[in-house]
């Protein structure tokens, strides 16, 4: 077992776990935090996608020894009132089903919106791809990721000075 230091949604953690474990269990185990879920443990579904570093990444196989002082946000960490574009997208549309994969898709679409704030259709279908909804509910997936587009550019940004 070693200590691995992470910052996670903006708060500094330790875990004692052995180096190779995924990243998954140590924030859903060591850190409590139950918003990313455990799909596949392959990759494949991308219900456990958190950022590292703004970028979706699949923390069910991602060993914490490979997360180094990279920045890690959960779905916990999208947003403090859970009011992301992404978010008040989903409940616009009302995405959900069984709920399930929503925040490996609502991650993978944030991280996509910040790369790309105007995606295209063929953009938006390429990137969520790799997201599995058992429900089936990609129509409103997309449809939500596209409203979200519109939401994210028509709120100015907090950074930009106002004149």
């Amino acid at each position: 077992m070693a200590i691995f230091k992470l910052q996670v949604n903006g708060r500094n953690y330790q875990a004692d776990v052995e180096p190779d474990t995924p990243l998954l269990w140590v924030l859903r185990d060591s850190l409590g935090l139950v918003g990313t879920k455990f799909g596949c443990g392959i990759a494949q579904c991308g219900a456990c996608t958190v950022h590292l570093n703004g970028e979706a990444t699949r923390s069910c196989v991602l060993p914490i020894s490979s997360v180094g002082k990279s920045k890690v946000t959960t779905i916990e960490g999208l947003s403090a009132k859970g009011d992301h574009p992404v978010q008040q997208a989903w409940d616009t549309v009302d995405v959900a089903q069984c709920g399930y994969c929503q925040a490996g898709q609502i991650m993978t679409a944030a991280a996509l919106l910040k790369r790309n704030p105007k995606p295209t259709q063929a953009e938006i279908d390429d990137t969520m791809a790799g997201n599995i909804c058992r429900c089936g509910t990609y129509h409103r997936i997309r449809e939500a990721v596209k409203l979200a587009s519109e939401i994210n550019t028509a709120t100015p940004n907090k950074k930009q000075k106002t004149k």
